[in-house]
């Protein structure tokens, strides 16, 4: 009967006091192909071990200083490349001796006198656990470089994602404005890097201004482009202003509602895309208080009266690019100096605490009333911080909104606490 060891070459470290045996075991590993290294005492197995970084161990139990066992444990404490196999070689030694060794991880222990080629055959059972764990080391090689492509990838990602947020928030060109004596404030936090939601004002003529709010369906990168592209027909220049071109052509000819038809005709015919956004976009005339609006499925505004009263205005309107000649909803209102007019979007209405309970309108009601004292962007933040605590700082929808006050003499104007 003949056995042989692998095609790659593999190293024996043969401890052994015993120097007959040791010699026999030598020419049999060496006649099988292994390449057979030799020590009698475990501190000079040890000492080559830390030089060879041999595949197997095969020490004898009873080595005179540094027995078998201690011999095992120091050996792997050793720094190593690869996995060691263990063999400990022992006579007449209890079964109970035996478990504890085989416990601390020594692999297996051979009883002496061994027969001819038991130890290669136990060589061999090693031999295949040295191949899985090569293998499986190889893999988790693999799987790290993977891991680290990814990681870098992924941080590449980051960075873009860092960048378009800052990209996006620059496409809300004012935070603050004041036009005669209404004052505009703005909040925008996506719930990501980047969102779907957008508000902002730009002056048309000297008496009026337009104010919008919207919010594309859906979150992240295809949201950030629509919205980005419907900014641009909502800039300063009137050469790319729909509203703002129509608005100083011809006021009469153009309400509210007709950018609404022309961003639903332009999802329907130009994008062909399942995305569709809500919006609220009013003209107001900042120096009679009076403003037009029109409504297309974003939350209704809150007016929110100098004498504490908060009511909802309109009933809604159609949302914008779901279907050929929807119904918006046209709205006037008139404001009085001591107003202020909320405008903001389905994630501060629709946040949700850990139970599932929406914050709702009269959530947002308690909201504006708790912070009627602040102004401008100290009421913004404030309700931002509210509605973050409502919902344990687990925020999933981006969230905006447009404050609009009518300071009357131009000073802040405190409203009455409930």
């Amino acid at each position: 009967m003949t056995k042989t060891a692998p095609d790659n070459v593999r190293t024996v470290l043969l401890v052994d006091d015993n120097a007959d045996r040791r010699h026999l075991l030598r020419s049999q590993l060496s006649a099988s192909g292994y390449n057979v290294l030799q020590a009698d005492s475990g501190a000079e197995a040890l000492s080559m071990a830390r030089r060879v970084d041999p595949d197997f161990l095969v020490a004898d139990w009873d080595l005179p200083g540094l027995t078998g066992p201690e011999l095992y444990l120091a050996f792997r404490d050793l720094p190593r490349k690869s996995y060691g196999y263990v063999i400990l070689m022992t006579y007449a030694r209890a079964h109970s001796e035996i478990a504890r060794v085989l416990e601390i991880g020594v692999n297996d222990v051979l009883t002496t006198p061994i027969a001819p080629f038991q130890l290669l055959t136990r060589l061999m059972a090693g031999e295949r656990v040295l191949r899985i764990e090569s293998e499986l080391r190889d893999s988790n090689a693999r799987l790290n470089e993977t891991l680290q492509t990814l990681r870098q990838a992924q941080d590449a990602m980051e960075r873009d994602m860092r960048d378009a947020r800052k990209l996006q928030q620059g496409l809300v060109r004012e935070r603050t404005g004041r036009f005669g004596q209404m004052h505009m404030s703005v909040l925008l936090r996506p719930a990501g890097h980047i969102g779907g939601d957008l508000v902002g004002f730009f002056p048309i003529g000297k008496d009026r201004v337009g104010l919008y709010a919207l919010d594309v369906s859906g979150h992240g990168v295809a949201a950030a482009l629509l919205t980005a592209q419907l900014s641009v027909h909502l800039s300063g220049s009137s050469e790319q202003n729909v509203a703002l071109r129509a608005a100083q052509t011809n006021s009469a000819a153009a309400p509210p509602s007709s950018l609404a038809h022309f961003f639903n005709n332009m999802m329907l015919e130009e994008m062909r895309t399942d995305t569709y956004f809500t919006m609220v976009y009013g003209e107001l005339n900042h120096v009679t208080g009076r403003m037009n609006m029109v409504l297309a499925g974003h939350p209704l505004p809150l007016l929110h009266r100098k004498s504490g009263e908060i009511e909802s205005l309109g009933i809604g309107g159609m949302p914008i690019g779901l279907m050929e000649n929807p119904v918006f909803d046209e709205i006037e209102v008139q404001l009085e100096p001591g107003d202020r007019l909320l405008l903001c979007s389905d994630g501060i209405v629709e946040a949700q605490d850990r139970n599932g309970t929406l914050l709702g309108d009269k959530g947002l009601n308690a909201i504006m009333h708790t912070n009627a004292y602040l102004s401008g962007h100290s009421f913004l933040e404030s309700m931002a911080w509210s509605v973050s605590e409502f919902c344990n700082g687990e925020r999933q929808d981006d969230i905006s909104a447009l404050l609009i006050e009518y300071q009357g003499s131009g000073e802040q104007v405190a409203f009455p606490r409930r």
